[in-house]
């Protein structure tokens, strides 16, 4: 045990980070830029190659922090799992998502830790940092170390610390954000300290991994609970003719006790969408149902079908019908200015209009194509149309699903013949006068 927090005091420890996406490869990256030797392993060998490469598959990771790590020795990837056996802290970071009806789908941290257990050594740290139910760590990872023949807190170490990752947020990077570890013991709980201390400015400690995996349970339910609120104002007030957009701007200038929270299209990227689920899931557990996370749920949701209803109505009242017109989304990343896909509610959007018989195609400057995914593969390969004047004006709905601030908003405005806005994007870029031809959604 002092040898290995010696290693990780001295910044001189070995570190193995399971999982490469948005979550794995900044972090990875954090470690090295503190000296520290990194071992990334992936079963994708596109990312394996990548990074052995020196080149970025993330739109906001630059390719030569990659580079520059690789060059000087500090990163390395892989898909052999038996190099687990070199590093010093195993890190987990791979996809949590929900299954078909909405229960946890924990397969990826399963089959992680089942591929790892052969490889592992005494004096290693374990930590998971994939999103999940409080408990998952004792619950399922802790047993099966047992079973190899470890002693939690004595020769092997497990801790639980959630990722606080922003896509695409300039305002905060992964290492300046405080990084909250809980421990299996309190043994564990220093190690964890240790080992994201390296990397981390300010590390959070808390008295468990329960603890832990509900806090950041607790951090993205706040938000889809708000945001859920929002969305719920916002079709009450199209009822009544109010634009919510300019209600939120005047009730942010309350300077206490109020948050603003933005309404739109429906919930993406990996977080939001599914942790709240997590938490109602495992509440059943212990007889408690969570009515009110449940209900924000249902209407974040609901919001696609929303959008798509305010369409045809767009469309009705230019005399066009659904099926048959040319729809084109403008934006299939969850949020604006990434590349980042992960339950982006456009994909809801495109599968209801082309239910409805419409031709829909997307825009999105960061995703040239659509690669394969768990819930839409018949989109896979359809590539991103090009923004020019003769494919606005040939289509009959533009959509705004994500707001990227490279688009030329004046051009849309100029030339499409309808827009339906989900972002608020044409107040924002082109300033407020009305315009007929815009619908908010």
């Amino acid at each position: 045990m002092d040898d290995l927090f010696t290693k990780l005091s001295l910044r001189c420890a070995n570190v193995g980070i399971v999982g490469l996406g948005y979550v794995g490869l900044p972090l990875a990256l954090a470690f090295a830029d503190k000296g520290v030797s990194v071992v990334g392993f992936d079963v994708d060998a596109m990312k394996v190659d990548a990074i052995n490469e020196g080149r970025s598959y993330i739109k906001h990771i630059e390719p030569e922090e990659i580079a520059n790590a690789v060059s000087l020795g500090r990163l390395e990837a892989t898909s052999d799992f038996t190099q687990i056996s070199r590093v010093d802290a195993l890190i987990i970071c791979v996809p949590t998502p929900l299954g078909i009806h909405l229960e946890p789908d924990l397969s990826f941290v399963e089959s992680t830790i089942a591929s790892a257990v052969p490889h592992l050594r005494p004096q290693q740290i374990i930590s998971l940092e994939s999103t999940t139910y409080p408990g998952t760590t004792e619950e399922i990872l802790r047993p099966k170390l047992e079973a190899a023949g470890f002693t939690i807190g004595e020769d092997c170490y497990l801790v639980y610390s959630p990722e606080r990752e922003d896509p695409g947020n300039p305002q905060f990077s992964g290492r300046t954000i405080p990084k909250v570890v809980g421990g299996s013991t309190e043994t564990c709980r220093k190690m964890g300290e240790a080992l994201y201390g390296i990397a981390f400015e300010q590390v959070v400690p808390v008295s468990s991994t329960k603890i832990a995996e509900f806090s950041k349970l607790l951090e993205n339910i706040y938000r889809a609970v708000n945001i859920g609120l929002v969305n719920e104002l916002k079709v009450a007030a199209d009822k009544m003719g109010i634009d919510i957009w300019e209600v939120i701007q005047a009730s942010s200038t309350k300077p206490f006790g109020f948050k603003p929270f933005y309404p739109g299209p429906g919930l993406g990227g990996h977080c939001i969408p599914i942790d709240p689920f997590y938490l109602t899931w495992k509440a059943r557990e212990y007889g408690v149902h969570t009515k009110f996370i449940e209900l924000a749920g249902q209407i974040n949701r609901e919001m696609p079908h929303y959008v798509v209803s305010r369409t045809a109505e767009a469309l009705n009242g230019q005399g066009k019908p659904v099926k048959g017109s040319r729809v084109l989304l403008l934006g299939l990343a969850y949020k604006e200015n990434v590349d980042d896909l992960r339950e982006s509610p456009t994909f809801a959007l495109m599968d209801s209009l082309s239910d409805l018989g419409a031709v829909v195609d997307y825009h999105d400057p960061y995703i040239p194509e659509i690669g394969p995914t768990r819930e839409h593969m018949q989109w896979s390969g359809k590539k991103s149309e090009p923004l020019t004047l003769d494919t606005l004006r040939q289509t009959d709905c533009v959509i705004i699903s994500t707001a990227h601030a490279s688009v030329d908003y004046d051009a849309i405005v100029a030339n499409a013949s309808l827009i339906v806005d989900t972002r608020n994007a044409i107040e924002r870029y082109c300033g407020r006068a009305t315009r007929q031809h815009v619908v908010k959604a």
